[in-house]
């Protein structure tokens, strides 16, 4: 006897022997002898009282066919199985639409989630393939109830649920010194230790592409600067073997000489030694530039996630004041000045420049002179971005300024803006560490229900409320996602969870990774601040010092909370200023449906990211930093500041100081700067020109650079609806 019903989605229902009836009767009805009523009950009579106590919706449909087969009402069977043929084929015509889409190239906010993803390309069709019809396994297997419920209903969106089903984490900052100096195994191929520079720069490019196919988000090296410096050195031996092979001498004493800087000299007036020493200098140099140059021509030519997508990938440096790390930095900003191919701006790496106080930031400091060049490359190329480490929050205890390995005690972040440093559960450090899941709550839909009530208090108060129950609910959801992550095995993961994450090295290949998986961070993110306290005040945060003071008081409360959920859950927890790309229409359009058009909340196609002012508030770069300063000490998952700048930037690189400057002033961690460039890929032409689209020497289009989020991107051809909407309101703060 029946007594569950198994849905399609997964869900369990009580039997109920009317909806069967009432099935036939459609059927019968649609036949001329019509309906039977004694038929139908002696099918449902049958159906009910044979079946298994536990059955599926196909399973009991199959035995109504079976019955009316049997029957003398062979018509009706017809009906009936037509019918469910067509049920069929509706509940696959969305999926159908959306396949054809994909397959015609169509620009939608499907296939322009991600404008670093070439979803035209075959493999960037299978991925979308494959993404698409994995969500709803998703919902329908993987995710609670109560969970599934919160996400169709705009309260959450869970990044990366394509991904969830392989258990992959996000992201992880590289320990490269553990792949230069031991190697690797990744797949069917594996890496020897390197020995020169040439080759730790194209292991360090096989390190972040590898990586990149066993996880579900971006890759980072914390510290590229000291990883590559000791094989400056050993090319510079190498050079100097090179000499002694050609000259026969013993120049050895060399071997270990005290160079002051690795700069490119003439010969001319050398001699002696001093002659080998600098033909020996130059040469590492060249070598050096080289290998820097095919690092980065790599990052932007090698792909990955099946061909379809370049490694998104960052690097952290600046710090090291070795000669040889020195040589490393120069010549990697030189030729990310000097552009790939014909001169254009290189997309990744995304470059992070590591600013500190006694390192780079004053004019007495050791790479003072390369912090200079830095924002000279900036204002050229958008990058390095610069990472404060003298800001209150990225400081540590143990950095000490000889400490050959104080990278270590050094915060890096990924160029999108995650920040992994603090640590309940291990060392606190960036290295060999990451992100490993994180979900964004719409908190302006929880403000847009409480603006009916008419006391601002009570409004407000009805907020919070509201808040702390989808807080709640996104913390257990991570939980929930960990719980399902932590039972994969390290033999899924074979660089990953071989070199890189903390404490994989100790794991077998059928070991779980339960025991490493918690060194990482479970982000709690948010989005929409501005529209959020316009629902609430009626003015968002840039306008208004009561808004300011709700909106601190909002996302502190969310590090509150979070900092509970620590304790509650066991976890790394931490609140992310999410940077929506795909999310940022995504919100809006479904807030809109409900809510309908709101000045200053539904009223663009896009909600503003994280805790920034709106893209089209017009304010000065100073009023912009003392805004949104505060939030970065309280967003300790990531974080990003970014200022527009008008003109040619690349006559007025103190404009990239200045911006720097302010970062300082008002404790800010991480920010960049935006402003026009235009380039023609077919004679390598250059302006800042906003009102050219095409090049007035040889009339091709103009490649116009873009940041989307904190990345970026030389065309807008892959962006979506409501990146472009944000693009076109973006103002000049000045």
């Amino acid at each position: 006897m029946i007594q569950v019903v198994v849905k399609r989605d997964g869900r369990i229902a009580g039997y109920n022997e009317e909806k069967i009836k009432a099935a036939i009767r459609k059927a019968m009805l649609t036949t001329d002898l019509g309906e039977d009523e004694a038929l139908i009950q002696r099918i449902a009579d049958r159906i009910g009282m044979s079946g298994n106590e536990r059955m599926t919706v196909e399973e009991i449909q199959d035995r109504v066919e079976m019955e009316l087969m049997k029957s003398s009402r062979k018509d009706v069977a017809r009906r009936y199985i037509a019918y469910r043929d067509q049920r069929s084929i509706a509940r696959r015509a969305k999926t159908r639409e959306m396949f054809l889409e994909i397959i015609e190239a169509k620009n939608n906010d499907i296939t322009r989630e991600n404008a670093n993803m070439n979803t035209d390309s075959p493999a960037g069709m299978m991925m979308k393939f494959a993404s698409e019809t994995t969500k709803p396994f998703v919902d329908d297997y993987l995710l609670s109830p109560d969970v599934r419920l919160a996400v169709k209903n705009n309260y959450i969106h869970i990044h990366d649920k394509d991904y969830y089903p392989t258990k992959s984490l996000t992201c992880v900052q590289h320990p490269l010194d553990k792949i230069l100096e031991y190697g690797f195994v990744a797949g069917h191929g594996e890496s020897r230790p390197a020995k020169r520079i040439e080759t730790a720069s194209v292991i360090a490019c096989i390190s972040l592409e590898t990586a990149q196919n066993e996880m579900h988000g971006g890759q980072a090296i914390p510290a590229f600067d000291f990883y590559l410096a000791p094989f400056v050195r050993s090319s510079f031996i190498e050079e100097i073997k090179n000499i002694e092979d050609l000259s026969g001498e013993d120049l050895s004493d060399l071997y270990d000489a005290d160079i002051e800087d690795y700069i490119k000299r003439p010969l001319d007036g050398l001699d002696g030694r001093e002659r080998r020493l600098q033909h020996a200098v130059n040469r590492t140099v060249g070598r050096v530039h080289q290998a820097m140059e095919a690092f980065i021509h790599n990052m932007n030519t090698i792909h990955s996630r099946g061909g379809n997508q370049v490694v998104f990938s960052s690097i952290n440096y600046g710090t090291d004041t070795s000669a040889e790390g020195r040589c490393v930095i120069r010549e990697l900003l030189q030729s990310t000045y000097e552009g790939v191919g014909n001169g254009a701006t290189a997309i990744f790496p995304i470059q992070i420049w590591k600013k500190k106080r006694g390192v780079s930031y004053l004019p007495t400091d050791r790479n003072y002179d390369l912090y200079k060049f830095a924002c000279k490359v900036s204002a050229r190329r958008f990058f390095p971005n610069f990472l404060n480490l003298d800001a209150t929050f990225n400081q540590s205890d143990l950095w000490r300024p000889d400490d050959p390995k104080r990278y270590l005690h050094e915060v890096a972040t990924m160029g999108c803006r995650t920040r992994v440093f603090e640590n309940r559960y291990g060392e606190t450090t960036s290295v060999g560490r990451g992100n490993i899941s994180f979900t964004t709550i719409n908190i302006v839909r929880l403000a847009l229900e409480a603006t009916a009530i008419k006391n601002s208090d009570e409004r407000i108060e009805t907020f919070f409320k509201r808040l702390d129950e989808i807080l709640d609910l996104t913390a257990r959801q991570l939980d929930e996602r960990f719980q399902f992550q932590k039972t994969a095995l390290a033999k899924q993961f074979p660089l990953v969870m071989g070199r890189l994450w903390n404490g994989s090295e100790n794991l077998a290949q059928g070991d779980t990774i339960e025991s490493v998986i918690n060194q990482g961070t479970l982000g709690i993110g948010f989005i929409g601040l501005a529209e959020c306290l316009t629902a609430l005040t009626g003015k968002h945060h840039g306008e208004s010092a009561e808004s300011q003071e709700l909106g601190l008081r909002i996302v502190g409360h969310m590090r509150s909370r979070v900092n509970e959920y620590c304790e509650k859950y066991g976890h790394n927890f931490s609140v992310l200023a999410t940077p929506a790309e795909g999310l940022s229409g995504r919100f809006t359009l479904r807030d809109r449906k409900t809510f309908g058009t709101i000045a200053g909340v539904t009223d663009k196609d896009y909600y503003t990211n994280s805790n920034h002012l709106p893209v089209g508030f017009k304010c000065s770069p100073r009023h912009k930093a003392r805004t949104e300063a505060p939030y970065h000490e309280l967003t300790r998952g990531g974080h990003i500041f970014y200022v527009e700048i008008d003109g040619d930037a690349t006559h007025n690189e103190d404009a990239i100081m200045q911006i720097v400057d302010m970062m300082d002033k008002y404790n800010m961690g991480y920010g960049s700067v935006n402003h026009n460039r235009n380039h023609c890929p077919r004679c390598g032409y250059e302006n800042a020109d906003v009102s050219q689209s095409v090049c007035p020497k040889c009339g091709e289009k103009f490649e116009t650079i873009q940041r989307i989020t904190g990345y970026l991107v030389g065309t807008t051809d892959r962006w979506n609806s409501g990146k472009l909407a944000e693009l076109k309101d973006r103002v000049v703060h000045k």
